[in-house]
């Protein structure tokens, strides 16, 4: 069907211009991430035709199109936009035939909340394929963040003077409501509600039709609050295991592989990897991945959290301030050709986020609710600098404590002070 945009106040993305780019490059873009985020959204401005796999009018028979003669499917004006094309698997094989066919790029826009199983797709989809994660809105994309500090900028060594309006108060409440773009444009007293519904279809629904394999909702629920009260933490199978059994006798760690399996194919959890120099090491390297929400407004759902309550848990606040942090940095480094992981060595040094640029460069961040945190920051990173120099070889290009203050500037040993509610990509 021909798009009608209906949205007055969008609000745009750093997925737009990754979008534009990979129209440009490539004969088809793929949009992945959690129901809700955004994707379909913004996959319209840029699409002439669209597909809705999950429209109920229609949804028959696309599916028995895609069955029958998936050729037809993409006929009419390009860019063409297949939303929720996991509904129909083969269309993965289709695209990737018709753009090796065509040999023309920005033909093509696919939109998935979900991961489909690989035995339903032949083709890899390598080369023809560009891949855009979305995530809910970072604070720079919902306006929070003024933007005058520039993660790329620290790449390239610019000073750093300034200053933003946003207070702990303000941190609680975006925290709690989330990125989710419809609790960002309307706001209002019940913008939490929207993360707790997700977490809802998550448990109830969603989780069990990703695999088709039925899943028990109250370990569901167990899983997932165990996984919130442990946000930004490496958190062992052996500590979720054992909170998923709960009252019952045992659960295998099977089980557990195969419940979080569901919520990374469904965008719900992302890894946080860890980092390794890749020079030359003298000492050992944590590898265990951080598992986090891809908002953490989900954690504030499961734990039924106010921004009244972290308040006054500021052990909570600083779990949910760091998820959001790294959130953002994933968004915006993303933006300019990077990736975000974790360090943590064999003697317990650690780093809340390193970012790593293509070109090799990189550059590590401690994350700090508060003035009182913010020294103790700059001493892990003077350290982790200088053990990574001497142990591993290569140097960091900055080091930044990412806070909830509201003055960012640079320090006479050279680390940057930086506001959250300053970032931008």
């Amino acid at each position: 069907m021909t798009i009608e945009n209906h949205v007055t106040d969008y609000r745009r993305r750093v997925a737009d211009g990754l979008l534009e780019r990979a129209l440009r490059t490539s004969g088809a873009a793929q949009i992945v991430g959690p129901k809700w985020c955004g994707k379909t959204t913004t996959a319209e401005r840029a699409a002439k035709k669209a597909i809705y796999f999950q429209d109920p009018d229609n949804r028959a028979s696309y599916l028995r199109l895609s069955k029958d003669k998936p050729s037809l499917l993409l006929q009419g004006e390009k860019p063409l936009l297949l939303d929720e094309w996991q509904d129909a698997p083969v269309m993965w094989d289709a695209v990737r035939f018709a753009v090796d066919r065509n040999n023309a790029v920005g033909q093509f826009i696919l939109t998935g909340s979900s991961v489909p199983p690989d035995r339903e797709i032949l083709h890899s989809g390598a080369g023809r394929f560009s891949k855009i994660r979305m995530r809910p809105m970072s604070l720079f994309e919902s306006g929070e963040s003024n933007g005058t500090v520039s993660l790329g900028d620290l790449f390239e060594k610019k000073d750093v003077s300034a200053t933003c309006a946003l207070t702990l108060e303000d941190f609680a409440a975006a925290l709690v409501r989330g990125g989710w773009p419809a609790s960002v444009t309307q706001g209002g007293v019940h913008a939490a509600d929207r993360a707790i519904d997700y977490v809802e279809s998550i448990i109830e629904s969603d989780i069990s039709k990703v695999d088709g394999i039925e899943k028990n909702p109250k370990r569901v629920r167990l899983l997932m609050r165990s996984l919130a009260r442990n946000e930004s933490t490496e958190a062992s199978m052996k500590t979720l295991q054992a909170d998923m059994a709960a009252d019952e006798s045992s659960i295998s760690v099977n089980t557990v592989a195969l419940y979080l399996n569901a919520l990374r194919r469904l965008f719900v959890i992302e890894e946080q990897e860890a980092w390794a120099p890749a020079v030359r090491s003298k000492t050992a390297i944590r590898t265990s991945p951080k598992r986090r929400y891809c908002d953490p407004s989900v954690a504030a759902a499961l734990l039924r959290l106010s921004p009244e309550k972290l308040m006054v848990d500021f052990n909570t606040f600083g779990m949910l301030f760091e998820s959001l942090c790294v959130r953002d940095l994933k968004t915006y480094a993303e933006a300019i050709d990077g990736s975000v992981s974790h360090y943590r060595d064999a003697r317990g040094l650690e780093c809340d986020a390193v970012i790593e640029l293509g070109d090799g460069r990189w550059g590590a961040a401690e994350i700090k609710l508060g003035q009182s945190q913010i020294e103790k920051g700059v001493n892990n990173l003077l350290k982790i600098r200088d053990c990574v120099r001497s142990q591993h070889g290569g140097d960091a290009t900055f080091l930044m404590v990412l806070t909830s203050e509201n003055t960012g500037y640079r320090r006479d040993d050279g680390v940057y002070i930086v506001p959250a509610g300053c970032l931008k990509p």
